[in-house]
């Protein structure tokens, strides 16, 4: 897309306030709230530079079916991780990681230069890389890969350029991730609908292995893609976030469990009754523990630990969250160095968990 048309766009969502001026730190910049023309939310301008937010993937339910109505051609398969979804690109002399929304994250900048080989934007500045960065230690998800013991890692699945909607061919990226050594998520190489046998053999041992599922990505100029969770993802979901019960449609949980149970059924697998109380305790153990932790402290709280490799970027990043969160929803727990890291502890405040269990708590009446 020419450089005129690319402003003149601009020109047109400011407008129509499609775009706001955004602050990180000692950076501003400009980030697209919502949708406007062929621009994603969180797409970003610095300047001269435009990147695009990346688009949401459609989820098919049944396997079978689903790959069959939608893909007519051969498709790539990769592993979908449970984790958070950055885009990392060079902007003057320093790699900067944009968050799915679009702000720029003092954690995940903090830490490229642990996660991956910096040197590919010395030698393709134009390139915009689309990861997942998962494990116990991030600042965003209770969830985590069970493959991932500690700290965190990073899986690139898209290679973008700067200015250009769209994705690099799948093979261009596979050559340029094993030219620069760069860690790619898990690939399972080409399939089409009719290698269902594979394919669900695939997705039963990643079920197995508590991962989180598969992404399909056609291999065409169409560039269609879907995504498919294994079951376990499902119950996994609802363990950690059933504290957050009122910070969550109930919608959330239902949504969870008729995935599951499509899930179940496709692949013939029948519940146990190890299962059901999987389930019932995924349901209620998060609700008991936040009415615990509010009769001990008045409030309801989700503790996070990550670590960073300069002190200031640990700071930045909390007063990043507090901003985006909302005053006195942060609370930092400890903040110190070992070795070569600072290692941060926080909190996270779930306001309305808090305030439905102050008023039930407190005596409070609702009406059903």
């Amino acid at each position: 897309m020419d450089p005129d048309t690319l402003q003149e766009t601009l020109r047109l969502a400011q407008e129509s306030q499609r775009v706001l001026t955004t602050r990180i730190g000692q950076r501003d910049y400009l980030r697209f709230s919502h949708k406007f023309q062929c621009f994603p939310e969180g797409t970003v301008v610095f300047g001269p530079q435009f990147i695009w937010g990346y688009p949401k993937i459609g989820r098919i339910l049944r396997l079978d079916p689903g790959l069959q109505a939608q893909f007519g051609q051969a498709f790539w398969v990769e592993e979908k991780i449970d984790g958070y979804n950055v885009r990392l690109f060079r902007h003057g002399d320093e790699v900067l990681a944009l968050t799915r929304r679009g702000y720029v994250c003092p954690f995940t900048t903090d830490r490229l230069q642990d996660l991956l080989d910096l040197r590919i934007f010395d030698e393709r500045p134009e390139l915009v890389l689309c990861a997942e960065v998962a494990g116990p230690e991030n600042p965003y998800n209770e969830g985590s890969p069970p493959f991932i013991q500690e700290d965190v890692q990073l899986f690139i699945f898209d290679l973008m350029r700067q200015n250009c909607p769209g994705f690099l061919p799948q093979r261009e990226k596979l050559q340029l991730l094993e030219a620069y050594s760069l860690p790619g998520v898990p690939g399972f190489g080409r399939y089409r609908a009719g290698d269902l046998t594979a394919i669900d053999s695939l997705v039963c041992r990643l079920d197995q292995e508590g991962r989180e599922g598969l992404v399909f990505k056609e291999d065409s100029s169409r560039d269609h893609r879907v995504k498919y969770v294994t079951g376990r993802i499902n119950l996994s979901d609802i363990h950690v976030s059933e504290g957050s019960f009122q910070q969550l449609p109930p919608e959330y949980f239902l949504h969870r469990i008729f995935r599951l149970a499509l899930f179940l059924d496709e692949h013939e697998l029948a519940p146990t009754a190890a299962l059901y109380q999987e389930l019932g305790r995924s349901l209620l153990a998060g609700t008991l523990d936040a009415i615990h932790q509010y009769q001990a402290q008045h409030k309801v709280c989700h503790t996070f630990r990550c670590r960073f490799r300069r002190r200031a970027n640990a700071e930045l990043f909390l007063q990043t969250l507090e901003h985006l969160l909302g005053k006195g929803q942060v609370r930092e727990h400890r903040l110190e160095q070992r070795g070569d890291f600072y290692h941060l502890e926080f909190a996270k405040v779930l306001p309305r968990a808090t305030g439905l269990l102050g008023h039930a708590l407190g005596g409070g009446i609702v009406f059903d």
